[in-house]
């Protein structure tokens, strides 16, 4: 982890939790948070996405409780609009967990310590069953994703659960769950698969208004 920076910039947000080695398109219209991005675009390019948690509403404006545990990601296309904006492109990188906070800036910035990448490593058993509560999970589509994912992108171990971890369309503190899990995340995710297919089950008309389909 030497070449990653000890002090990065974070950006906090309400219902967005990045994973390593998945891309996100974010949309930076804040002037603190243009800031943030025009600085960082001069140096090493890392962004450290972290859940903001609690009552944030209340105090978004100046620094409301965050978690500690969150995941950085590199700028790898950037666009400045003319009116200031940025578009960019970010892809996930490590884990890191907040060290110590540092307000001097228009943004927080934190040293953090960088968590060892999580193996994770899927059997044949465990990549069949997660195939089937996807299945479960989705219905019909399930099928072309998985043979798209596993089949022609050739995904496998980190790289599959991570993509579909970030994908998933469930609750943004479950997505923090399975962050935070690491090297456990298979296990994580498949639980909460099953939770969720059997809580559908149970819903008003057999479904329930927390599951969903990839986003």
């Amino acid at each position: 982890m030497a070449d990653l920076p000890e002090i990065i910039p974070l950006f906090p947000l309400p219902n967005f939790v990045l994973f390593p080695g998945v891309q996100a398109p974010l949309h930076i219209f804040e002037p603190r948070y243009r800031e943030m991005v025009a600085e960082v675009a001069e140096s090493h390019g890392m962004i450290g996405m972290i859940m903001l948690k609690g009552d944030w509403e209340r105090d978004y404006y100046a620094n409301p409780d965050i978690y500690e545990v969150g995941c950085a990601g590199k700028i790898t296309t950037l666009t400045r609009l003319p009116d200031g904006r940025f578009n960019l492109l970010l892809e996930g990188m490590s884990e890191f967990r907040i060290v110590r906070e540092f307000r001097d800036r228009a943004y927080r910035t934190a040293r953090v310590q960088w968590c060892p990448a999580a193996q994770i490593d899927l059997d044949a058993a465990t990549m069949a069953g997660l195939r089937e509560l996807l299945i479960s999970f989705l219905g019909p589509p399930a099928h072309d994703l998985w043979k798209s994912l596993v089949e022609q992108r050739g995904l496998g171990g980190a790289d599959l659960i991570n993509f579909i971890c970030f994908h998933l369309d469930v609750a943004p503190i479950e997505k923090q769950t399975l962050l935070e899990a690491r090297a456990s995340r298979a296990g994580c995710l498949l639980d909460i698969l099953t939770f969720q297919v059997e809580e559908r089950k149970l819903g008003p008309g057999g479904t329930s208004g927390s599951s969903g389909p990839l986003q």
